[in-house]
């Protein structure tokens, strides 16, 4: 990846927190897909923008920092990822994992995948926010587009809904475009920029 010219995120700016979940057998696959990855890289500008939209999170709310969970993600980790919904029909897994043979924005080193943590003075240890589904959740719940219903319908409380919004406005005011079926997932270009711009990360 460095040979590619990307950057870890946290060179960049050490207040970002990094736990990469493929790195771990906590995501949907149930195992390591990254192995010996274990840090977070990206674009030169897009590290830049995470450390924009960072820095505007810590002036507005000191206790809180941004915690990583997905940057680039080589293309053969993709296609693990793709393989591991065999049951669910391809247009439906694209909701949720983007088709390998087309490149995911991860791929090219654009998009990231992200939570927000408090900063626990007594203990110190980050503590990830309550965002009403777990990251990587497959479903309504975890739709942006639908938080309002959600609300009403009582399957979402202000409270995730508060800390939801807290982190789309910081990455927002970093220059990133949230989606409409991942509260984790933003894009710092479009695919079709990131294609012109970057090779895909293999």
């Amino acid at each position: 990846m460095q040979q590619q010219g990307l950057v870890d995120v946290q060179t960049v700016d050490p207040s970002i927190l990094v736990e990469l979940k493929y790195s771990t057998t906590d995501n949907f696959v149930g195992k390591d897909v990254y192995g010996d990855l274990t840090r977070a890289y990206m674009q030169p500008m897009a590290a830049r923008k995470l450390a924009s939209a960072s820095k505007y999170l810590r002036e507005h709310h000191p206790t809180l920092r941004l915690l990583v969970y997905d940057a680039t993600r080589p293309r053969k980790a993709q296609w693990n990822l793709w393989n591991a919904l065999p049951n669910m029909p391809e247009r439906e897994r694209q909701k949720y994992v983007a088709d390998p043979r087309k490149g995911s924005i991860h791929n090219y080193g654009c998009a990231v995948d992200l939570t927000l943590a408090a900063i626990n003075g007594r203990s110190g240890a980050p503590e990830a926010l309550d965002m009403g589904t777990k990251y990587d959740f497959f479903g309504e719940l975890a739709y942006p587009k639908l938080e309002s219903n959600l609300l009403k319908a009582g399957k979402l409380t202000k409270k995730q809904i508060e800390n939801r919004t807290i982190l789309r406005t910081a990455m927002r005011q970093g220059g990133f475009t949230p989606i409409e079926f991942e509260w984790w997932h933003f894009n710092a270009m479009s695919r079709a920029r990131a294609k012109e711009t970057f090779r895909i990360v293999e």
